[in-house]
């Protein structure tokens, strides 16, 4: 063969392909709950193509999006997401419906590009409803004229975490007349509420509610003892702040007994 005639060094060799740990590792934690690759179906409702130029080069093997395992497939019907691009015209409004509806549940949608999140600068226009949301319930939103495609695989990602809560979701409907349950029960409502108020008011919306419901859950073990209850915990705790806080709801429940 010609190829054998010259010598290995001035052959040209394809380098080969290895897998960046990193992007391995992407690949692993979005695909880990899912298994298998995700289908993308596009619709474009009325834009300039800018988007579609900037999806088409996420696809490709610059920045090859189908390394974490994103596919664009032909028909909503494979589809696990759904991309709209462009402002919604009257004339794509059925249409995207259509899209929506074929595709089978669960499914994420994604509104991109400032056409698709708002309307973009064709939003007062007499033939455009504005961007996605007005007519479809939008999960994800990638915004920019047109986005990025590091963007786009961004707004990939954030979609595959939504698609595997969507599938792992589960619902609770309540019996009619059934109650929850009230967290410590033993101590009463309006001590309940001023120990979360004083609480919060010293450490935040947060912590607040944190230290508060395990400052009542050692009285509500302790229902001989209150005030001993109290002095144990404040004297367990090593943390000065928390160990504040408590002093403080004690102070608070001596005015409380008091009070009664």
């Amino acid at each position: 063969m010609l190829e054998n005639d010259f010598p290995p060094e001035l052959q040209w060799r394809p380098d080969p392909v290895v897998l960046d740990a990193k992007v391995a590792e992407a690949k692993q934690k979005l695909l880990e709950s899912i298994k298998r690759s995700v289908y993308v179906y596009r619709v474009d409702c009325g834009g300039c193509n800018g988007c579609e130029i900037e999806i088409f080069a996420t696809i490709t093997a610059v920045f090859d999006a189908e390394r974490f395992g994103i596919k664009v497939v032909p028909s909503p019907r494979h589809a696990d997401m759904l991309i709209y691009t462009g402002a919604m015209t009257r004339s794509m409004r059925e249409p995207a419906l259509r899209a929506y509806h074929a595709a089978p549940d669960p499914k994420i949608v994604m509104s991109y590009g400032a056409c698709g999140c708002t309307g973009g600068i064709f939003h007062d226009n007499y033939c455009v409803w504005g961007g996605t949301d007005p007519i479809l319930p939008v999960d994800v939103y990638v915004p920019g004229c047109p986005p990025s495609p590091p963007a786009t695989i961004f707004g990939f990602a954030t979609a595959l975490g939504l698609l595997d809560q969507k599938l792992h979701a589960s619902h609770h409907v309540a019996p009619v007349g059934d109650q929850a349950p009230v967290a410590f029960p033993a101590i009463p409502y309006k001590v309940r509420t001023a120990f979360e108020r004083e609480a919060r008011r010293m450490s935040g919306y947060y912590y607040g509610k944190q230290i508060v419901d395990e400052f009542m859950l050692a009285l509500s073990k302790d229902k001989v003892d209150a005030l001993g209850a109290a002095d144990a915990l404040i004297a367990a705790e090593t943390d000065t702040r928390k160990r504040a806080v408590f002093m403080d709801l004690k102070a608070l429940l001596l005015s409380k007994v008091v009070d009664e």
